[in-house]
């Protein structure tokens, strides 16, 4: 379920994209970038790409439920703790800026809503659990970096940010980075319950990792 609705709303998303409809792709007053640029933008937003981790990590235990190696616990971790921080920060920073509707007021509900709570629910009560360690969680934590890297570098060239509180056209650098270095104390928050949590309910579980973690492919 939860791969099916977040590929629905990738691609209705993306589609809606495409024909330049999405006000989140387009500053107020500026014309329309192109097509190109609409989809860059679109597949730029942390929301979009926390989503497909959790969507493809999901997608892989659907197909192998003990699917396992260093790679998919990286892949895992990383959709979970996105798409966690993703519906925190709609929740408390961005809801209430844009006014959505239609097709693109579902869309958001799966984005921000349905996804974060099936990914973290599914698995705290399905797991697979015992698969974290700290080198994991923190492998996991380069995807973030290199997004905001990525984001303030883009920015910069097209004068366009994905979310107002990283937009340093607006708010200076200062600002920027204070408000990215809250986001990323959140990120280390969860990095450490989700490391936390995956060691208890395994041990709940009774459940045992099938090799060890330096074995790990």
């Amino acid at each position: 379920m939860t791969f099916l609705i977040i590929a629905a709303c990738v691609i209705i998303q993306l589609v809606i994209s495409i024909q330049g409809n999405d006000v989140l792709l387009i500053d107020e007053g500026d014309e329309a970038p192109g097509t190109a640029r609409r989809v860059v933008n679109f597949f730029s937003f942390f929301t979009v790409q926390s989503n497909i981790l959790l969507g493809i990590g999901a997608a892989i235990l659907v197909r192998n439920p003990q699917a396992d190696g260093r790679a998919f616990r990286v892949l895992r971790i990383a959709g979970l703790i996105g798409i966690t921080v993703t519906g925190i920060v709609y929740v408390t920073l961005l809801r209430d800026l844009v006014d959505l509707e239609g097709i693109r007021a579902v869309t958001n509900v799966g984005f921000h809503y349905l996804a974060p709570v099936l990914g973290f629910f599914g698995w705290l009560l399905f797991g697979p659990w015992r698969r974290l360690d700290l080198r994991t969680v923190v492998l996991s934590l380069i995807w973030p970096v290199a997004w905001l890297v990525y984001t303030l570098i883009r920015g910069e060239v097209i004068d366009w940010y994905p979310y107002p509180f990283i937009d340093v056209t607006e708010h200076g650098y200062g600002r920027v980075l204070l408000n990215s270095a809250g986001i990323t104390l959140i990120f280390l928050a969860l990095g450490w319950l989700f490391l936390f949590g995956d060691r208890r309910l395994g041990d709940r579980a009774g459940s045992h990792p099938a090799d060890d973690l330096p074995r790990a492919r």
